[in-house]
């Protein structure tokens, strides 16, 4: 049988989450500011420099892979964009908004515009696909909903949308650990749209996954970004599935921005630059 869903029509947050946009591109690249932007990041743990002098933004509607060797600065990008860590010099924006120096009920309004997905896939097992993506409305509603799990119907409606976007409608009642990895990873994902995010970072989504499902994984990633102007920052060792599914390729080496390109010009000059010879 095949699953109807039925969506409100006064479903306000729903239609900005999962509607496609309708503008032109240079008419958002008029009005949008980035999505993410850091300029001139630099940070340092005791005597390790982590970051330095590090400048690159992601634009809505756009997939940027962040490459580059273990140790890179990678996951100190991460750290820095959600304020885990706080650069020590430079500047973090999200959505146009510096983050630098933001506290309480700020920083609580930025992080929720931002959706995070990991390589673990962080869903609880015992509950269905469904609750696990409302779990993504917590910054939405009270949180005694979320413990409940007593949503109300507008809520569930776009919960059910963000599944049914990514291919996962008719799993909606499905316990989580009962999904295949790449599954549960379209979960994690239709959990950040219910959550209305309009900037993602992907922590090496793909790393567990079997080839064919981290290429759906990542497609999909593309797909929302373009569809929905969700700017997504996405970290990747997987060199080929970078240059076949993102827009551009920002590389790390030591704490430095040594590559920022097309992702269709990332070639095996670009690739020794980064990791080295072979």
């Amino acid at each position: 049988m095949t699953a109807h869903l039925h969506l409100p029509l006064d479903a306000v947050p729903l239609e900005e989450t999962l509607r496609p946009s309708t503008a032109g591109p240079r008419a958002e690249a008029r009005t949008e500011p980035p999505a993410l932007t850091l300029e001139r990041v630099c940070k340092r743990y005791r005597e390790t420099t982590a970051l330095d002098d590090v400048s690159f933004a992601v634009r809505p509607g756009e997939l940027v892979a962040l490459v580059g060797p273990s140790g890179a600065g990678k996951s100190t990008v991460f750290r820095c964009l959600t304020r885990l860590v706080t650069a020590d010099s430079g500047h973090v924006a999200v959505l146009g908004t510096r983050v630098d120096a933001l506290r309480g009920r700020a920083l609580r309004e930025v992080r929720r515009r931002i959706g995070l997905i990991f390589q673990q896939f962080n869903l609880i097992g015992r509950l269905s696909a469904l609750d696990n993506v409302l779990a993504g409305r917590l910054g939405h509603v009270a949180t005694w909903r979320v413990a409940t799990r007593l949503f109300p119907d507008e809520d569930r409606q776009i919960a059910l949308a963000a599944l049914d976007r990514v291919g996962l409608l008719d799993k909606a009642y499905q316990r989580a650990d009962s999904l295949s990895g790449g599954q549960q990873q379209r979960v994690a994902i239709a959990r950040v749209l219910a959550q209305q995010s309009r900037v993602v970072l992907a922590d090496e989504p793909v790393s567990s996954l079997d080839p064919s499902s981290a290429a759906n994984v990542i497609g999909v990633l593309r797909d929302i970004a373009r569809e929905h102007r969700i700017g997504v920052l996405c970290a990747l060792h997987q060199v080929d599935f970078a240059r076949d599914c993102a827009d551009r390729i920002v590389a790390l080496r030591a704490g430095r921005l040594v590559l920022d390109t097309p992702a269709r010009d990332f070639d095996a000059a670009a690739f020794t630059r980064v990791y080295g010879a072979a």
